[in-house]
């Protein structure tokens, strides 16, 4: 698939599986095809995981991108296998002719390779491209300032990002290699929002988003809407992934419903429910996480709406392909803003879910 200029924007995520354990990671991979994902990227921690990627890639259809990290050997070994493409990390992959012999192959093969600039494994302060560096913490990272705590002049944590992407970048480039992608990512969110901002605007290159270890499905799917949703409202961004602890349909998930609250994607259902108040008259937290179970498993393209009174029920369900606004004892359905039909509460579920495949029925005509 196609990353930057126009395509839209691409939702991927990795697996959690041991990439040695072949059926395993197959099994997650046509899941995670399943819920949208476009793009997957299995860790390569060894020789063994690298060759396993041959069999992974004849039996799935989405774009395998092997993860890498420290030896260069396996993104050769990856390349051989028949990978899409490469993530390499600049901070424990510092040889330069190391870096050389791998795009050499991938210039061969004419994959991209991702540079994949991580706050966690950055290099030591003052030797970027040097190896055999410091402990991390003895590298003088940590002790930069982070981008909401630097003052004017002072070498910063986004400085070294910067820097330390811009120094693979000019690799490829001197080995006339232009399929890059880049990703400068860190758990904190000014950090990365700051260091994307600031290489945006210095090269032309597809940027890959997401803010590193995010936390548990809830509260990293709000840090990374935060974050993910500041540089996409600017226009940067081509491609993102949800990091989460979690399960991966739900990095993917929670990324398509990024998209969707910037209308960027349009993929898969988008649900508008009122937070429910006193006013509400059915159990409209029971029925919205009902409705929004049962729209997950089918994967409709459709905007629901279920709404629990008449203050602003009615209006906002109009706006929908589908809604319902619940009163007492009974609910009206609407379809495409018109009133298809009054209910007894009872029947509701049943009938909205009815004019909901009417609807799709409609859109594959």
């Amino acid at each position: 698939m196609t990353v930057g200029g126009n395509a839209p924007i691409a939702v991927q995520s990795m697996t959690k599986t041991d990439t040695r354990d072949v059926k395993a990671t197959v099994r997650q991979i046509k899941e995670l095809e399943d819920v949208g994902c476009d793009i997957i990227r299995p860790a390569v921690p060894d020789m063994e995981a690298a060759l396993a990627l041959r069999e992974i890639k004849k039996q799935v259809k989405i774009p395998v991108i092997a993860d890498i990290h420290f030896h260069y050997q396996l993104a050769l070994e990856s390349i051989a296998a028949g990978v899409d493409g490469l993530r390499l990390n600049p901070g424990n992959i510092r040889d330069r002719e190391k870096v050389a012999l791998i795009v050499k192959a991938a210039k061969e093969r004419q994959i991209p390779i991702r540079i994949g600039v991580n706050f966690g494994s950055l290099p030591p302060v003052g030797q970027i491209g040097k190896f055999g560096g410091l402990h991390r913490h003895t590298d003088g990272v940590n002790k930069l300032a982070k981008a909401d705590e630097a003052t004017e002049g002072q070498f910063s944590v986004v400085d070294h990002m910067v820097a330390t992407a811009l120094w693979e970048i000019s690799i490829l480039e001197d080995l006339d290699f232009d399929l890059i992608k880049i990703s400068l990512k860190a758990f904190d969110v000014p950090t990365t929002v700051e260091a994307y901002r600031r290489l945006a605007y210095m090269v032309p290159y597809p940027m890959h988003l997401g803010i590193t270890e995010a936390g548990t499905a809830k509260a990293g799917s709000i840090r990374s809407a935060i974050g993910l949703g500041y540089l996409l409202y600017e226009g940067i961004g081509d491609t993102i992934r949800v990091s989460l602890s979690a399960d991966s349909k739900e990095e993917v998930q929670a990324g398509y419903e990024i998209l969707k609250s910037l209308n960027l994607r349009e993929k898969g259902s988008t649900l508008v429910a009122c937070p429910s108040c006193g006013r509400a008259d059915v159990d409209v937290i029971k029925l919205a996480n009902t409705v929004d179970a049962l729209l997950q498993e089918k994967n409709y393209n459709v905007k629901v709406a279920v709404m629990g009174c008449e203050v602003n029920g009615p209006g906002e369900a109009k706006d929908a392909d589908v809604g319902i606004a619940a009163g007492v004892g009974r609910a009206i359905i609407f379809r495409k803003g018109q009133k298809a039909r009054v209910v007894e509460e009872s029947a509701m579920l049943s009938a909205l879910m009815e004019e909901i495949e009417l609807v799709v029925a409609d859109q594959q005509i």
